[in-house]
Formats: structure tokens, sequence, C-alpha cells
């Protein structure tokens, strides 16, 4: 490559670099809007893709029937607790399947034997067994989020540098020590993508964790709206899961920074 072009793309790299974040996340936002308006006007896709008015309409709408800050909030609840459970049921079982053979060998290959199949497949085994309401939503979130969250810790635990473990037991770490004061600080940025990961999973599983027989939800009123043919409400809805999932995930990073700063990144 010749110097010439070599400077070429040196300036052309210095410039997009000094374009803020803002303008960047606005310029997404107008190509979006700008796509939303094709889709809306487009005869095909029109009544799939109503535009910003009447979503705003459907949300005046919802919000008259008293139905969307009840469904906001129990599905929110079911998400919450779901994912909890099963962030405190991963890390502990990730880390033993990762420094015990015997455990590793007995419980590795059944959760990649259910982490392969869809939530919808063992949601009326659920339901008979825990019944209908809350309790079996917070079941298929909590195993959903459990499942990717044991794998991706696991493969953290995996993944840390052998030699800080043998200088810890050479300096006379025990097993507890080590997993403590070695492991843990080393998974640290594997869990916090599970973290992410296990959030992203609670909210997609939330369709079918609603299915359960619930009375309020984004996912049960998903349905309830398709099968009435309601789309600018169903849209709403759908938007309103996104914009959720955004936010979980900005905060997610926020805690990012503040646990692995230490962490060296690549500066794209």
């Amino acid at each position: 490559m010749s110097e010439k072009k070599t400077k070429n793309i040196k300036q052309k790299k210095d410039i997009i670099g000094k374009i803020p974040n803002w303008a960047w996340l606005l310029l997404s936002f107008l190509a979006a809007i700008v796509l939303w308006y094709l889709l809306s006007v487009n005869p095909s896709t029109a009544r799939s893709f109503p535009f910003v008015p009447s979503i705003i309409e459907a949300c005046r709408t919802m919000v008259e029937r008293g139905v969307l800050w009840q469904d906001f909030s129990s599905s929110m609840i079911s998400v919450f607790l779901g994912f909890i459970l099963g962030f405190v049921t991963a890390v502990p079982v990730a880390f033993l399947m990762a420094w015990y053979r015997p455990v590793r060998n007995i419980v590795e290959p059944w959760i990649q034997f259910i982490r392969n199949i869809p939530p919808l497949a063992y949601v009326p085994l659920v339901v008979i067994s825990a019944g209908v309401g809350r309790r079996p939503q917070v079941i298929v979130i909590w195993l959903a989020t459990f499942l990717i969250m044991s794998v991706t810790i696991y493969q953290g635990v995996r993944n840390v540098d052998e030699t800080l473990i043998k200088a810890a037991k050479v300096l006379g770490a025990q097993d507890r020590d080590i997993l403590v004061k070695v492991i843990f600080p080393a998974t640290t940025p594997f869990i916090i993508t599970a973290v992410r990961l296990g959030v992203s999973v609670a909210l997609t599983t939330l369709i079918a964790a609603e299915s359960t027989g619930a009375v309020a939800g984004l996912g049960m009123r998903i349905r309830s709206l398709n099968n009435s043919f309601e789309v600018a409400p169903m849209l709403l809805y759908i938007i309103l899961i996104g914009i959720i999932g955004m936010t979980c995930e900005k905060v997610i990073k926020i805690l990012e920074r503040k646990l692995t700063g230490w962490q060296e990144k690549r500066e794209v």
C-alpha cells in the first residue's frame, strides 16, 4: 500500500473519530424513522407498521383502558424474579462445573440438552406442575436465564489463566481462597456478559412465559392484541420491550465500567 493511500485512510479515520457518539446515535435514530415511514406507506407493509402518530394514539388508548401500567409492572416483576433466581443459581453451578470434574460430567450434559429446547416446548409441563399465574412465568424465565448464564460463566472460569491458579496453590491457597480471590475476579467480565445475555433472554422469553394463563403482562397483551388484530397497540408493546432492553443494556454497561475498569479493551 502506497504512503499516500495510507495517509488518506488515516485522515478518514481521524475525521470519523471526531464525530461524537450522540451524532451517530441521532443518525441511527433518523435512519430508523425513515425506514419506519417507508414501511408505513408501502402498501404491502403499511398494515403491519403503522407510523408514529398511530403508535402515540395507541399509547393513549391503552392508558385509557387502564392496562398499560398493569402490563408493564406485571412483566417486570416476573422478569426480575426469574432473572435473579437464574443468576443466583447459575453462578455456583457454573463454578462447581468448572472446578470439579464429577459435577461437570453429571450436570453439563443436561444443561446442554435442555438449553436447545425452546421455552414454548416445556411451558405446558410447567403449567401442569406449577399451575397458572406468576409462579410458572418465573419458572420459565428462571430456567431460560439459568441455562444461558451458567454456560457463559462456566466458559469464563475455564478460560482463567492456569498460571494464576498454580501460583496461588504454590503460595498455599486452598480451593475456597482460589475461587474467591483468583477465579471470581478474573471471571468478572464473563459474569457481566452472562448478566447481559440473561436480561436479553428473560425479555425474549417473556411471551412464552406469559402464555401460562397470565391475566396481565406485555407478552400476554401482545398475544391478545394479535388475536383482535389491533396492530398499533401491538407494535407499541413490542417497541416498549425493546426500550426496556436498551435501558437494561445501558445500566449493565455502567456496571461493567465500574467492575472491569482494569480490563484492557481494543480501541476501534
